[in-house]
C-alpha cells in the first residue's frame, strides 16, 4: 500500500504504525490529507479517540494506542516521550521518582510523570489519569549526567542516578516533600557513585542542594562514606557553602547548626518504612 493511496485517516495510521511511526502531530497528518477540511480532520480524531485507537499525548499531539494497552486506553508516558520533545524540540530528561524506579528505588509506580525540561516553561498535562509534570531549568541540561533507557517504543532519557539524587532535594516538594527523599534517597544511594562527580554536575546543581543532601547522607541516612566523597568533590569543585535551613519554607531562627555543611537543622527526618 502507498502513501498516495490512502484515502482515509485510519489507514493513514495504520500505515505509519507498520513501518515503527506510532506518534504523529496535527500539522503532519494535516499536510498529508490537505484536500480535507479542517473540521473533517478535527471529526475524525475525535472518532479515533472515542474508538481507543488513538491518545491525544498533548496539545496537536498523538499516539497510536497498541494492543497490549487497548482495554484500558491509556500508554505509559514512557511509551511517548521521547517523540513528544523531539516534536517540541526540546531538551529533556524523566527525572524524580521516575527516574528512581528505574534503578530500583521507589517501588511503587509514581502517579505524576516528571520530566525535567529547558525554558521556557511548559504546562502540565493531565489526559486520562495520566498526568506529566513539566518542570523547567535555566540551565543547560548536561548531556554527561543523563542516559537513554531502551522503552517500548524506542529510547528515552533518564537522570543518572548521581542527579537523580539531587534532584530529588532541589524538588523536593514535587514529589511531597523532603522526608519522602530521604525514603527514596535510602535505597537509591546503592547504584549511586559521587566519585564520578566533576565541574559539569557542581556547574548544574545548586550548591544549597549539595549542602542539603550531604548533610542528610551524613546524620539521617547512614552514608558516611558516601557523605564524605561529596564533601570532598565539593571542596575540590570549589562550592561555596553558605548557611541554609535544611527545609527552607520553614523558621530557622534558634535551631542547632551543622558547621560542615554549613545546615540549619529547622527539620525533623522521619523516614518511612521501606
Amino acid at each position: 500500500m502507498k502513501l498516495e493511496k490512502l484515502e482515509n485517516i485510519d489507514d493513514w495510521i495504520l500505515y505509519r504504525s507498520k513501518r515503527g511511526k506510532v506518534t504523529f502531530s496535527r500539522q503532519t497528518l494535516v499536510a498529508d490529507f490537505s484536500y480535507l477540511s479542517e473540521q473533517t480532520i478535527k471529526n475524525n480524531l475525535r472518532l479515533l479517540i472515542k474508538k481507543g485507537k488513538i491518545f491525544p499525548v498533548f496539545k496537536g499531539f498523538y499516539s497510536v494506542i497498541p494492543i497490549d494497552y487497548a482495554l484500558i486506553g491509556i500508554i505509559p508516558p514512557e511509551f511517548y516521550i521521547d517523540d513528544l520533545m523531539k516534536h517540541l524540540k526540546r531538551p529533556y530528561y524523566v527525572s524524580l521518582l521516575n527516574a528512581a524506579m528505574m534503578y530500583g528505588a521507589a517501588h511503587q509506580k509514581p502517579q505524576i510523570f516528571s520530566v525535567i525540561t529547558s525554558l521556557p516553561t511548559m504546562r502540565d498535562t493531565n489526559k486520562r489519569d495520566t498526568k506529566i509534570s513539566f518542570i523547567s531549568t535555566r540551565k543547560v541540561i548536561p548531556k554527561k549526567w543523563i542516559r537513554s533507557f531502551r522503552g517500548e517504543n524506542g529510547d528515552f532519557y533518564v537522570s543518572k542516578p548521581e542527579l537523580t539524587a539531587t534532584d530529588l532535594i532541589t524538588f523536593q516538594n514535587e514529589i511531597g516533600g523532603i522526608n519522602r527523599a530521604c525514603t527514596v534517597l535510602y535505597e537509591l544511594m546503592e547504584v549511586v557513585k559521587f566519585g564520578k562527580l566533576d565541574k559539569t554536575f557542581f556547574d548544574y546543581v545548586p550548591t544549597s542542594t549539595i549542602q542539603r543532601l550531604g548533610y542528610l547522607l551524613e546524620n539521617e541516612l547512614e552514608q558516611e562514606n558516601q557523605a564524605e566523597i561529596l564533601f570532598s568533590k565539593a571542596k575540590i569543585h570549589k562550592c561555596n557553602f553558605q548557611l541554609i535551613p535544611l527545609k527552607y519554607n520553614k523558621h530557622k531562627i534558634g535551631f542547632e547548626v551543622n558547621t560542615k555543611w554549613k545546615i540549619i537543622i529547622n527539620e525533623i527526618i522521619e523516614i518511612d518504612e521501606i
